[in-house]
């Protein structure tokens, strides 16, 4: 088989590599993969910065859709031809979060998917929505995940208002997500054409953040005073506080991402007057990509992304780096 992997630290150093077609055991999955789309924590595992003592060489990224080539012996839950994806953490397939569950994560504790075949365990898979194309499948398992919990955390009612930040993957979900909920979408971007892009999708009022760093003070306004429901951050430390500030009192920060560092005190203060609930998210289970297939399917809800071929695997990792996208980067496996 073909695949990326990292031999050493750095976009430059990825590899274009040949390597044995592996074959599936009992409970295994051989999968070609189609498509594999791109994370920040791909970037960040690249790079060294997500976990420097990591075993090299390592095959990155996580999200990949295909087809079914081969099952183990005595597999009957999945046969050649299926259109599948792979779950972000192999072991969790159902319940809470737990330190076992944890572990399996493709891309990072195992070898990841930047490949033209891959085998995954049978419960580490889920079938595509039908209409999807697998550029379009492969966008789902963290980003579409994370949006779609992120969501769940703020207990929704229609009517409701969330606040997004920027224009990639996570964001352009949750946007997508709140507006089949019936939620009203405030969102913030650098760029008045992706807000423009944004709106045209169904964001109800954009803001440059660039031009008024104050977004949480524009999301008070826009809310008559109150506060919105519910913040998807995915800045991290250098957010949280004026997400909590653009928050109403009793509503929830939904922690998916950690993009901006910041220097300032953790805003305790911030969380108590505000009787805040924080929720990290950490992408989900099985059943959590189930159920949301699931919604995905009734409504024909199609990802926004746009498309490479995967021998530009480096180029598009420097791309993500930029964060000049829009919604999410795929590759297409020729």
């Amino acid at each position: 088989m073909r695949a990326w992997q990292i031999s050493s630290f750095g976009i430059d150093s990825l590899e274009f590599v040949e390597r044995p077609t592996p074959t599936p055991g009992p409970g295994e999955v051989l999968v070609g993969v189609r498509a594999v789309s791109y994370n920040y924590r791909d970037l960040m595992v690249v790079k060294g910065l997500y976990n420097p003592k990591m075993k090299l060489p390592r095959i990155p990224c996580s999200d990949a859709a295909g087809e079914v080539v081969a099952v183990g012996a005595d597999l009957t839950k999945w046969r050649a031809g299926d259109r599948v994806a792979g779950i972000f953490m192999q072991n969790w397939v159902d319940g809470p979060l737990t330190a076992a569950k944890a572990r399996g994560a493709l891309g990072g504790d195992i070898d990841g998917v930047l490949a033209d075949y891959v085998v995954l365990k049978e419960d580490g898979l889920v079938g595509i929505p039908d209409h999807l194309s697998y550029q379009e499948g492969a966008t789902l398992p963290c980003a579409a995940i994370a949006a779609w919990n992120g969501l769940a955390a703020g207990e929704l009612k229609p009517g409701a208002t969330v606040l997004i930040q920027g224009t990639g993957g996570v964001s352009i979900f949750a946007l997508q997500f709140a507006r089949l909920k019936g939620a009203r979408v405030l969102g913030l971007s650098s760029s008045q054409e992706k807000l423009e892009r944004a709106k045209a999708m169904g964001l109800d009022a954009g803001l440059n953040y660039r031009d008024n760093p104050e977004w949480d003070l524009w999301a008070n306004e826009q809310t008559g005073g109150e506060g919105v429901d519910l913040v998807v951050d995915v800045g991290g430390a250098g957010t949280l506080a004026r997400s909590l500030r653009a928050i109403r009192p009793g509503g929830t920060v939904a922690q998916v991402g950690a993009l901006a560092a910041s220097t300032d005190p953790f805003p305790i203060p911030l969380i108590i007057h505000k009787t805040a609930r924080i929720r990290g998210i950490y992408v989900g289970s099985r059943k959590d990509f189930l159920d949301m297939n699931r919604a995905i399917a009734l409504t024909e809800m199609r990802p926004v992304g746009e498309a490479f071929d995967w021998s530009q695997a480096r180029e598009v990792f420097k791309f993500l780096e930029e964060a000049t996208h829009f919604g999410k980067l795929v590759l297409t496996v020729s």
